[in-house]
């Protein structure tokens, strides 16, 4: 059988070699291992494709706040030991004084207490204490307040601040102490005794007269003056027994020769002139704008400014002598009816200047009622009359306004 010519003959024509088939993976599933020949390229070679000095910003900015958290962690601490020392250095004294000290509202004055304990946390900077369970004292408030040593960086803001205008004051570290009298007031607090309150002698009452009187460092007498009301209310005067950077703030001479005595200047000059006030009062604080704020109010104060070493031997008998004025007013501040009346006389000025400011505040409140009273009239006016009736109207009040002016002018001339 013969073929066409056109068609090609494959018989002839040789079989396929297969390829040899690459080299498979191993049951385990591990590849093949490369060859010598295969080239790591820069996608591979990490260290190749980048460098540290990438990452430089990042770099700084862990830094930055590894040094804010460092001195975040060492500026508490400091702050929180600060205030460690003083409520150690001072626990003995008011346990001796207070039946209850600290918080927790259980007898201390037996009892045996980690002094610790008697302080609480309010902030990073801001400590305070509690003390009550004393003749003659309702309760006493301790504020202790610290610098920002935990961000330096406000610290040293506020520090500038202070530098450049008085209205920020320059930071200092400080405590304060608030003492309330019972001032006559134990049946409010105190349980009855055995024969019910009306049993109780009536000597028993801690009952004084009011005033304000205080010794001051001379350094803190304007801003006290300035700040705070009831110190405005007294006299300033300087004592011969007092080194010159004391002075005495005073509503009556004779509650100076009351009060001025051996023990607290002793105490007050032995502190140094990082103390600040000791102030006994009877007004408010702030300035009373309402007659219900001028109610006496009866206090003892004392602040003065922590020692940068943490030693205080040098403030614990004026601490004592502090907590010990209660029983000095109750036994001592009974004056003859002359200072009592110079002392009234000055509350009474201060109570005439709040009536006058209340009344003339009415006034106005009823000249702007009345001015509203007259513009609604004028508008209800005008709104019941047509186009030409409210420009008559309008040029009728301004010819009459006119004439009020023209008379006025006339009138001074």
């Amino acid at each position: 059988m013969f073929a066409p010519p056109d068609f090609a003959d494959f018989a002839g024509a040789p079989d396929a070699v297969p390829e040899a088939a690459p080299q498979a993976a191993t049951l385990t599933g591990s590849a093949a291992q490369p060859t010598g020949d295969v080239v790591w390229t820069k996608w591979y070679n990490v260290h190749e494709r980048h460098s540290l000095s990438e990452f430089k910003p990042e770099g700084i900015i862990l830094v930055i706040a590894s040094v804010i958290f460092l001195l975040h962690i060492f500026g508490t601490r400091a702050n929180r030991a600060k205030a460690r020392a003083w409520i150690q250095a001072h626990a003995p004294v008011m346990k001796r004084e207070f039946a209850s000290v600290g918080f927790r509202g259980v007898p201390t004055l037996d009892a045996d207490f980690d002094p610790n304990s008697f302080i609480k946390e309010k902030s990073l900077f801001e400590f305070a204490s509690y003390a009550t369970g004393r003749q003659n004292v309702a309760f006493m408030d301790v504020k202790i307040t610290l610098a920002k040593r935990f961000n330096p960086f406000l610290h040293y803001i506020e520090h500038g601040l202070s530098l450049i205008t008085d209205t920020f004051p320059a930071p200092e570290e400080a405590v304060e102490a608030t003492i309330y009298p019972f001032d006559g007031k134990e049946e409010l607090t105190l349980p009855p005794s055995a024969g019910g309150v009306d049993a109780r002698p009536r000597d028993s009452k801690s009952t004084y007269d009011g005033f304000v009187w205080a010794i001051v460092n001379k350094s803190s007498m304007q801003r006290l003056r300035d700040e705070r009301y009831d110190v405005s209310l007294t006299a300033t005067k300087d004592n011969s027994k007092l080194p010159e950077w004391l002075t005495i703030m005073s509503e009556s001479a004779e509650i100076t020769d009351t009060f001025l005595t051996p023990e607290l200047i002793e105490a007050v000059t032995k502190a140094g002139d990082l103390f600040d006030y000791i102030i006994i009062s009877d007004q408010p604080v702030e300035k009373p704008t309402r007659l219900e704020e001028t109610t006496p109010r009866k206090r003892v104060f004392l602040k003065y400014r922590l020692p940068s070493n943490n030693k205080y031997d040098q403030f614990l008998p004026l601490f004592e002598h502090f907590l010990r004025i209660p029983d000095a007013l109750v036994r001592d501040a009974h004056f003859r009816p002359e200072v009592l009346k110079r002392v009234r006389a000055t509350r009474e000025a201060m109570i005439a200047q709040i009536k006058k400011a209340i009344e003339e505040e009415k006034n106005e409140e009823r000249l702007l009622e009345k001015e509203k009273a007259k513009k609604a009239k004028r508008d209800a006016e005008l709104k019941g009359l047509d186009a030409k009736a409210q420009k008559k109207y309008l040029e009728k009040e301004r010819e009459k306004e006119l004439r009020k002016s023209q008379k006025r002018m006339t009138m001074r001339g």
